[in-house]
C-alpha cells in the first residue's frame, strides 16, 4: 500500500469509484481509493439503479446526462462491458392540472441542457405502457433515455478504468482515523497503515458520519429503509416484445420498471423508518434490513389500481436496505464546510442514476478549483449549525414521503419547522405574516388578510398576487417595515483588512470610515463567486476599528471558507462571525427617513446622512447599525440590531411610524421591487459560470487597480468576448411569471434561460432576468419564453425599469 498520494477517497460504491475515475479523467494518476470491505458493498448493491435524466435544476440534469453519456460508453467498452438497459424511456405521472404544468416547465428547463423530454396525456401514457390503468391519470413527462444499469458492474468499471490510468484501490481497508496536519494535509489511517495525502474525500454512504466524526463535522445525512420487490415472470411482458418504459408514481409513491421477465416494484410508504439513528452494526455489510410489507400495504394498493396486472403476480424476491438522503432530498458534492483539502460525496438517494455526473463535477472542483456548472444546489456548505440529526431525520422523512412529488413554487412544506427564529417571529406571527424558509430561517414572505388565506400551488401568480401588491404599494407610497433574519454578516478587523478586502473584490472598496460599498469576489477563473456589502465602522464602545462584511443569508459558510482560505500568512487578518447575534429591520419608502428621525437621535438628513452610510445609534434604548442602502429601489434603511435588542427597537419603529402610514411587508414584495432596480440574487442570478462582464457587472471591475483574486483571467478572457450576457426582459404574459431555468427561443434554437422573474408591481410589469446569447443582449431584442409549455413574447428592455437614476434611494 502506497504511504504518500495526493488524494485518498474513502468508500467504495457509486460515488467513490465515480470520484475516482474522474480524477484520472482530469489528469490526476496518483490517487488511492480505500474501501472497508467489498467494492459496492454498502447502499450500491442493492440499488434499484435507475438513470434517468430528470432533474430540479440545470445543474441535476446536466450531472444525470453526464451519467447517461458515460454510462452508454463504458457499457459498449469491450474491455469490461456493463448490462445497461439505455433508452427503455420512462413516465412520470400525474394527476392534476398542476402537475402537468410543472411537468411543462421542467421539459422547458431541460431544453437548454439538451434535454429533450415530452408531455404527454393519459391515452399516450398507456399505449407506452400497456400495463397501467388511465384511471383519474391525467398525464405524464416523458423521458427517452430513461433506463437502469447493473450497480456492482458499473463500480467495478470505473474501478477498472480508473486503474489503467494509475490509480489504486485497496480493498478490506477500514479508516480507523483521520488527522490534518498543519500544513493542511492529512494522515489517513487504516487497519493496514497510513497514507498520507494532499486531500481527503468522504464517498462513505451510510457511515457517512462515522467518518465525518474523524474530522470533527457532522453532515446532515440520515438513511431511510427502502422496499422494492422482484416479481415473477408477467405473460404481458413476455407477449409484448419490448421492454417497458419505466413508471414514476406520485399518485401512489410507487416506481416500477422491468426485471428479467417480471417487474421490480419501489415504495415510498408514508409509514416510513428511518435507519441507524443510534448507529450502525460494524458487521453491517452486504446486508439488508428484516423484510416489512405489512409498512407498504397502503402504496401497493395504489400501485395494484394504477398495474392490475400485480394483483395476479408473485413476488419473487424482497430487498429492504438502507438509503441516505440528506436535509433537503439534493446530494453533497463539494467541500466540506470548515475544513481544508477536504471534500465529499455523500446523501445519494438517487446514486447510481447520478454518480456518474457527482464524481465528475466532484473531480473538477478538486482539480480546478470550480466545476463547469454552478454547483450551489449540491454544495455541502449550503446548510449551516442548525442541521442536527433530529431535524435531518426530519425532513429526509419528509422527502422520502414525497419522493416523486416535486416543490411547487412558494411551497413550503412542515417538517423542521421552525428550525430558527428571532424573538419577533412570534410577534410576526400575531401579526398574520406567513412565512418563507432562508437557511432555516422563518422569514415574512407577506401578511395575511386572513388566517384562513391559503393560495394555491401551482406555476402561475397566485392568489397572493394582490396581497404583495399592496405591500408594495405602501412602501411606495408610505413606509415599510421587514425583519431580514439571518442576513450573513461578518466583521474583519486587523491593520492589513483594507488591503486584503482589495484583493478579494475585483473593484474599489471603499476604505472611508460610516461609508459603504457594494462589490463582488470572483474565483480564480475570473467568475462570480460572491457579492458583498462592507460597512467601515469606526472604533467606539461597541468595538476597534473594523468592517462589516454582509452577504446572502445562505453564503456563511461558503464565504467564510472563501475569506479564511485567502488570508496570507503574513496578513493580520480575523474574521469573526456575528450571522446568528444581529437580526435586520428594513425600513423602506419615502416617509423612512420621518420614522427614524422620530425614534432615533441625531440628524438623519440626507445631508448628514446620505446614501451608503454607516452610524452606530440607539432605535428608542436599542443599540443598532444603520445602514442608508436599499434592495427595494425606495430611500431605507438596514437597521442591524443584536437579538437580545430586537423587540425592543421593533416597538420602537412601529411606534414611532404610527403617524406615517408604516405597514409590515415580506420577501415577495421585496423580490417584486429587486427585480424593477436591477438587482441580482446570489446563486439565481450570480454564478460561477458567467464573469462579472457577462452579468452586466463592468461599473463593479477595475483592472487598473492592480491584483486582485481572478484579474488575470478575465485579461486572458477579454479577447473572446461575452459568451453570453445577462439582460432584463418584459414577458408578454400576465398568467404566470417566468420560472428559474425556463428556456428563450428563437424558433427551434434555444437562445437563453431565465435566471429569475416576476411581476413589478409598480412599472406593471411582468419582469425577467436572463442570460441570453450575446449578440441578443441589446435593447429591443425579441424571443419567446418556453412558459410551461407555451411560447410566449419577451423583449429585452433597459435595466432598473423603476426609477433608473436612483434618485428615490437617494432620497
Amino acid at each position: 500500500m502506497k504511504s504518500r498520494t495526493k488524494v485518498v477517497v474513502i468508500g467504495g460504491g457509486i460515488a467513490g469509484c465515480s470520484t475516482l475515475y474522474h480524477l484520472t479523467q482530469e489528469g490526476w494518476s496518483d490517487v488511492v481509493l480505500v474501501e472497508r470491505n467489498e467494492l459496492t458493498s454498502g447502499t450500491t448493491w442493492h440499488s434499484a439503479a435507475q438513470v434517468t435524466n430528470f432533474g430540479m435544476n440545470q445543474t441535476m440534469v446536466g450531472l444525470k446526462s453526464h451519467s447517461i453519456a458515460l454510462y452508454k460508453k463504458l457499457a459498449e467498452n469491450p474491455e469490461y462491458p456493463i448490462n445497461y438497459h439505455h433508452g427503455d424511456g420512462g413516465i412520470r405521472l400525474a394527476d392534476t392540472p398542476e402537475q402537468m404544468q410543472g411537468y411543462r416547465h421542467f421539459a422547458s428547463m431541460a431544453r437548454g441542457m439538451e434535454v429533450h423530454f415530452e408531455v404527454i396525456d393519459a391515452a399516450e401514457c398507456a399505449r407506452r405502457h400497456p400495463l397501467i390503468s388511465t384511471d383519474n391519470l391525467v398525464g405524464g413527462l416523458w423521458d427517452p433515455l430513461d433506463g437502469d444499469i447493473d450497480p456492482a458492474q458499473l463500480c467495478q468499471a470505473l474501478a477498472y478504468h480508473a486503474r489503467k490510468a494509475g490509480s489504486e484501490v485497496y480493498r478490506n481497508t477500514p479508516v480507523t482515523a483521520l488527522t490534518q496536519h498543519k500544513d493542511d494535509t492529512w494522515t489517513v489511517h487504516t487497519e493496514h497503515g497510513d497514507i498520507d495525502c494532499d486531500i481527503v474525500v468522504n464517498a462513505c454512504g451510510y457511515r457517512v458520519n462515522e467518518v465525518g466524526a474523524m474530522m470533527g463535522v457532522h453532515h446532515p445525512v440520515a438513511s431511510m429503509e427502502h422496499q422494492y420487490f422482484l416479481t415473477e415472470d408477467i405473460q404481458s411482458i413476455i407477449d409484448a416484445g419490448r421492454r417497458m418504459p419505466l413508471i414514476r408514481c406520485p399518485i401512489s409513491d410507487y416506481y416500477c420498471r422491468q426485471e428479467k421477465n417480471g417487474l421490480l416494484i419501489g415504495f415510498y410508504e408514508q409509514d416510513c423508518k428511518t435507519w441507524g439513528m443510534d448507529g450502525i452494526d460494524p458487521n453491517f455489510v452486504n446486508a439488508l434490513c428484516p423484510d416489512d410489507l405489512e409498512r407498504v400495504m397502503d402504496v401497493l394498493e395504489g400501485a395494484f389500481e394504477r398495474m392490475p396486472a400485480l394483483r395476479e403476480t408473485g413476488i419473487r424476491s424482497i430487498v429492504n436496505g438502507p438509503i441516505t438522503y440528506t436535509i433537503d432530498g439534493a446530494p453533497l458534492i463539494g467541500p466540506i464546510p470548515g475544513k481544508r483539502n477536504a471534500f465529499c460525496a455523500i446523501g445519494l438517494r438517487a446514486g447510481l442514476g447520478e454518480g456518474g455526473g457527482h464524481g465528475w463535477l466532484l473531480a473538477q472542483m478538486i482539480v480546478h478549483g470550480e466545476a463547469c456548472y454552478d454547483t450551489w444546489c449540491v454544495d455541502p456548505r449550503r446548510f449551516t449549525t442548525h442541521t442536527n440529526v433530529e431535524l435531518t431525520a426530519l425532513k429526509a422523512i419528509e422527502d422520502y414521503q414525497n419522493e416523486f412529488r416535486f416543490h411547487f413554487p412558494y411551497e413550503h412544506r412542515p417538517a423542521g419547522r421552525p428550525a430558527k427564529t428571532t424573538p419577533l417571529t412570534p410577534v410576526l406571527a400575531a401579526e398574520g405574516a406567513e412565512f418563507t424558509v432562508v437557511n432555516g430561517w422563518e422569514r415574512v414572505e407577506y401578511i395575511k388578510p386572513s388566517p384562513e388565506f391559503h393560495p394555491s400551488l401551482s406555476f402561475t401568480f397566485d392568489e397572493a398576487f394582490d396581497v404583495v401588491a399592496a405591500e408594495v404599494k405602501n412602501v411606495q407610497e408610505n413606509v415599510g417595515l421587514t425583519e431580514v433574519n439571518g442576513f450573513n454578516r461578518f466583521e474583519i478587523t486587523g491593520a492589513d483588512r483594507h488591503s486584503f478586502l482589495d484583493r478579494m473584490f475585483c473593484g474599489t472598496v471603499t476604505k472611508r470610515a460610516n461609508r459603504v460599498g457594494l462589490g463582488y469576489l470572483l474565483n480564480h477563473h475570473g467568475m462570480i463567486k460572491c457579492e458583498a456589502t462592507v460597512a467601515n465602522l469606526p472604533a467606539s464602545d461597541r468595538g476597534p476599528e473594523r468592517v462589516w462584511y454582509g452577504s446572502a443569508a445562505a453564503s456563511e459558510f461558503h464565504d467564510m471558507d472563501w475569506l479564511q482560505g485567502q488570508i496570507r500568512a503574513d496578513e493580520d487578518v480575523q474574521v469573526r462571525p456575528l450571522t446568528n447575534d444581529q437580526t435586520i429591520l428594513v425600513l423602506a419608502g419615502p416617509r423612512a427617513r420621518d420614522v427614524l428621525s422620530v425614534c432615533a437621535r441625531g440628524d438623519w438628513s440626507a445631508e448628514a446622512f446620505p446614501w451608503l452610510s454607516v452610524r452606530e445609534c440607539f432605535i428608542g434604548f436599542a443599540p443598532a447599525t444603520v445602514m442608508g442602502v436599499s434592495f427595494s429601489g425606495e430611500l431605507a434603511y438596514e437597521i442591524h440590531v443584536p437579538n437580545a435588542s430586537l423587540y425592543a427597537a421593533y416597538l420602537a419603529l412601529r411606534k414611532a411610524g404610527e403617524g406615517h402610514g408604516l405597514k409590515l411587508f415580506g420577501a415577495r414584495a421585496v423580490e417584486s421591487m429587486r427585480m424593477e432596480k436591477g438587482f441580482l440574487h446570489w446563486k439565481a442570478d450570480l454564478i460561477t459560470e458567467f464573469d462579472p462582464f457577462e452579468t452586466g457587472l463592468d461599473r463593479f471591475v477595475k483592472l487598473e487597480k492592480g491584483d486582485f483574486i481572478g484579474r488575470d483571467a478575465l485579461l486572458k478572457r477579454q479577447p473572446e468576448g461575452a459568451r453570453k450576457k445577462l439582460v432584463t426582459l418584459q414577458i408578454d404574459a400576465t398568467h404566470a411569471p417566468a420560472h428559474g431555468g425556463a428556456s428563450l427561443m428563437q424558433g427551434d434554437k434555444v437562445v437563453g434561460t431565465v435566471t429569475s422573474g416576476d411581476w413589478g408591481h409598480r412599472v406593471d410589469k411582468n419582469l425577467a432576468y436572463a442570460f441570453v446569447e450575446s449578440e441578443l443582449a441589446a435593447e429591443g431584442s425579441t424571443m419567446q419564453l418556453d412558459l410551461c409549455g407555451d411560447l410566449v413574447g419577451a423583449t429585452v428592455i433597459a435595466p432598473s425599469p423603476y426609477d433608473p437614476g436612483f434618485d428615490r434611494i437617494r432620497g
